[in-house]
C-alpha cells in the first residue's frame, strides 16, 4: 500500500513555545508497537531527544502501527521540527540495530494546537485512542500511554 508524504510547513513556524499534535506511522503500517521492548526503546529515545531539544512530551500513545504525540516547546528557541526529525532518526537507528528493516513511514502528520484549545482536551483525545480502538476497557490496563508532564492517574482523569 503506497502512501503520500504529508506536506510540511515552513520550518520557521516550528520554533518557539508551541504545541503540536503528531501522528507517526510505522513503515508499511507494520504492527511493531505491541512489543513492550520496542515501545520501551522508542519511548526512551523520545524522552531523551525531548530533553536534548527542550521539548516537553505532554502526552503519547503507542498504537499497534502508529504513535500519537502532543509536544510543546518549552523555550523561545525550542525547534520542534528538529526535535521530530532527530527523534525519528534516533529511534529508527535503534530499531535497525535490533531488527531488519525500517521503523517509520516517510513523513508524519502534524497539527498545530491553537492557543485557545485546552491542553486537557487534546490529551484526552490522544490517550483515549486505545479505548476507541477496543484495545482496552480501562486506560490503566494499556501499557503504552504516558507523558513527560503528567502521571498516568492525571492522564486518566482528563478523559470525560
Amino acid at each position: 500500500m503506497s502512501h503520500r508524504r504529508p506536506l510540511q510547513l515552513d520550518p520557521r513556524l516550528y520554533v518557539g513555545p508551541l504545541r503540536i499534535c503528531l501522528t507517526m506511522c510505522t513503515f508499511e503500517r507494520r504492527v511493531h508497537f505491541t512489543d513492550a521492548s520496542i515501545v520501551d526503546a522508542v519511548r526512551c529515545e523520545l524522552l531523551r531527544t525531548a530533553d536534548d531539544y527542550r521539548v516537553e512530551i505532554v502526552a503519547y500513545c503507542f498504537m499497534p502501527d502508529h504513535l500519537h504525540l502532543l509536544i510543546e516547546g518549552i523555550a523561545a528557541d525550542s525547534d520542534l521540527l528538529k526535535f521530530i526529525r532527530m527523534f525519528r532518526q534516533r529511534s529508527g537507528r535503534s530499531f535497525r540495530r535490533r531488527f531488519d528493516g525500517y521503523l517509520w513511514q516517510e513523513g508524519f502528520f502534524d497539527r498545530f494546537v491553537r492557543r485557545e484549545e485546552a491542553t486537557p482536551t487534546v490529551v484526552a483525545y490522544i490517550i483515549a485512542n486505545p479505548l476507541r480502538a477496543g484495545l482496552c476497557t480501562d486506560l490503566r490496563d494499556y501499557p503504552f500511554v504516558g507523558s513527560g508532564r503528567f502521571t498516568l492517574g492525571e492522564l486518566v482523569d482528563v478523559i470525560p
